[in-house]
């Protein structure tokens, strides 16, 4: 565990990408192979699991230091991370206090010298499942025991909460540096849950572990870049299938073993939300893999908002029939990454179109569609086109090379994304609070609203879109122009205007305005308006489609 202790710290304060990968690829070659395993889970963002909760902490180190609850915050306001605000207040338990002599006791062993698959398989659950009296005064022990360094990885991997500006491709590298295998065959490999053990870590690494794998184990995901009309404009239009970009849930349905799964983007499985796409993945070939959307069919076509839609859906291990009838769900495919067990992402794209049809077409089911290749003669067309997009429920367009394989990622000049221009209204500054992480100093995080008749409505929150030094002197402002304190939060004089931009707009009875909107960010501080002059709720209640 002190090694591991080591890297997170290495990690944390390195500074290039050379070296994270080196601090890698040395841990992972100089750990038990059961550790590497639980490293990989941890770094990868696979522990997920809540041992014991950030608040439950929180109360533990507040009664052992004695401190006022509204230390805490203030504590947490300038810091911006729950873990290291406990572990900052840890430090006090771990100061020299002067006592009367007593019998020496004999030493307890450290917990740090315990291996990293000790402390997850065996120290750290035994610490959750004790009532909580006695789990308060071993939570204190292991505190005791520990440097403040440790306390916070200790307290990271208790809530679940391990994060350390570590991508997933800087793993692959050392990975890849290490066992001298593709860094495309790792990222296979480890795509989808695994049960961190040394047998795991073990084959990951050997040539020839591939026969091995899960039946339920995705392919990366092909992500598309934004797209760069000068670098399509030398081609021939025939040269890409266009297609509609969907507004759903990216995902892979499986059947292999005769099993049937259902991925999203994310790496979690979801067929238990879906199961009428669970029964079509029993309906296709043994050895298939479909890439492609899950989306709220009616009427024909993806309904608007799909998104929003499907999130009602997400989690619920059994939706009831009248959730089912509400938001039927279709698997909208556009790609086949393997058919016959045999995989096809080397193919150029229009080989492996080619099966996806006949596949659709022999499967014949409605909860199955091919997502359909749109017509493109000449560029001029394209923009007309796009403009299309929000009529069919979709987000824009898509180009894909004909002649391309699947890769992984994000590989520019494969797969382009060409979305609608974004809505925007024009909104005024209602409320601000603290951000996280390095900007929790400043206010960061806005709460913003429109005209419904001579008064403001709370409309939509961003925190996006600002530079630095428009960030700062926001800050300022906001200190200076404050009007009333809620906790953490503060209501400001409604005198700024800032232009929002976002993808879509829905009505919601779950927000005070009556409406809810996707993705909203800043686009630019509007100075050349007043708040007088800021869009009302019915300009935005104008945008929902009809």
């Amino acid at each position: 565990m002190r090694q591991f202790c080591h890297l997170f710290w290495q990690l944390d304060r390195s500074g290039g990408t050379g070296e994270r990968v080196a601090a890698l690829a040395a841990y992972l070659a100089a750990a038990p192979a059961a550790d590497a395993a639980w490293a990989l889970h941890c770094l990868l963002g696979k522990q997920r699991r809540r041992l014991i909760t950030a608040r439950r902490l929180r109360q533990i180190a507040l009664e052992a230091t004695a401190l006022p609850a509204w230390l805490w915050e203030a504590s947490y306001a300038q810091v911006g991370d729950s873990a290291e605000t406990i572990a900052l207040l840890v430090a006090r338990l771990q100061e020299p206090v002067e006592q009367a002599p007593q019998e020496p006791a004999l030493p307890e062993p450290c917990a740090l010298d315990q291996s990293l698959q000790a402390w997850m398989e065996t120290t750290l659950p035994a610490l959750a499942a004790l009532p909580e009296p006695e789990q308060a005064q071993a939570v204190l022990r292991l505190w005791r025991q520990l440097a403040g360094d440790s306390v916070l990885v200790m307290v990271k991997l208790l809530t679940g909460t391990f994060r350390v500006g570590v991508g997933n491709g800087l793993v692959v590298r050392a990975l890849a540096q290490l066992s001298g295998l593709e860094a495309s065959e790792l990222q296979h490999r480890l795509m989808g849950e695994f049960r961190p053990s040394a047998a795991f870590f073990e084959a990951l690494l050997q040539p020839c572990a591939a026969g091995a794998a899960s039946p339920s184990r995705p392919y990366p995901f092909l992500l598309a870049c934004p797209l760069e009309p000068a670098r399509i404009h030398d081609t021939a239009p025939g040269d890409w299938l266009v297609e509609w970009k969907w507004d759903g849930i990216r995902g892979q349905l499986i059947r292999r073993r005769e099993q049937g799964f259902l991925w999203s983007r994310g790496e979690e499985l979801i067929q238990e939300s879906f199961p009428e796409l669970l029964q079509l993945a029993a309906a296709l070939p043994e050895g298939s893999v479909l890439d492609g959307e899950v989306l709220v069919w009616q009427q024909g076509k993806a309904q608007p908002e799909a998104f929003a839609l499907l999130q009602r859906r997400l989690g619920r291990r059994r939706p009831a029939a009248a959730l089912l009838r509400e938001c039927p769900a279709v698997f909208l495919a556009y790609d086949l990454l393997e058919s016959g067990g045999v995989d096809r992402r080397p193919e150029p794209l229009h080989q492996r179109r080619g099966r996806l049809m006949a596949l659709v077409q022999a499967c014949a089911a409605p909860a199955l569609r091919a997502s359909p290749a749109l017509p493109l003669a000449d560029w001029g067309e394209l923009e007309p086109l796009r403009q299309g997009a929000r009529h069919m429920g979709a987000e824009g367009l898509m180009l894909k090379r004909r002649d391309g394989a699947y890769g992984s990622g994000r590989r520019r000049g494969s797969w382009w994304k060409h979305k609608l221009d974004p809505l925007r209204l024009d909104a005024v500054l209602l409320y601000a609070r603290n951000g996280s992480g390095r900007r929790a100093n400043l206010y960061t995080d806005y709460t913003f609203g429109l005209w419904q008749e001579e008064r403001l409505v709370s409309f939509a929150s961003a925190y996006s879109g600002l530079n630095d030094g428009e960030v700062l002197e926001l800050d300022r402002w906001i200190r200076r122009h404050t009007t009333e304190r809620f906790g953490p939060v503060r209501a400001v004089a409604p005198e700024l205007v800032f232009e929002l931009a976002f993808e879509g707009v829905q009505r919601s009875g779950r927000h005070r305005s009556g409406v809810a909107v996707r993705f909203p960010r800043i686009s630019r501080w509007r100075r050349d308006k007043t708040a007088a002059e800021a869009d009302s709720l019915a300009a935005a209640l104008a945008l929902i489609p009809a």
